[in-house]
């Protein structure tokens, strides 16, 4: 498989992986009075620890322009995180 191929592949699903995460963090947010809130800020958490995963693997062959990209998710789920931890 070309590099570059290799290099969008792991950036689109950088790009998925952090996108699962916003969504999960805005159903954390929905269920903040509810009984589920548990369930939903574990099914954050493991978005979130997913998306760093596939950023981190990303950012091995990543483009200069794909790196800036990728550095703004990581900036982003770090914000999510220290939202649940405060």
């Amino acid at each position: 498989m070309p590099h570059h191929k290799n290099k969008q592949q792991a950036f689109q699903a950088a790009q998925q992986g952090y996108e699962q995460a916003e969504k999960a963090n805005k159903q954390r947010i929905e269920a903040i009075n509810r009984a589920d809130y548990g369930k939903e800020l574990g099914h954050l958490t493991q978005e979130v620890n997913e998306a760093y995963q596939q950023i981190d693997k990303a950012l091995g062959v990543a483009s200069e322009h794909q790196e800036k990209q990728l550095k703004q998710y990581q900036e982003k789920l770090n914000q999510i995180m220290s939202e649940i931890e405060e």
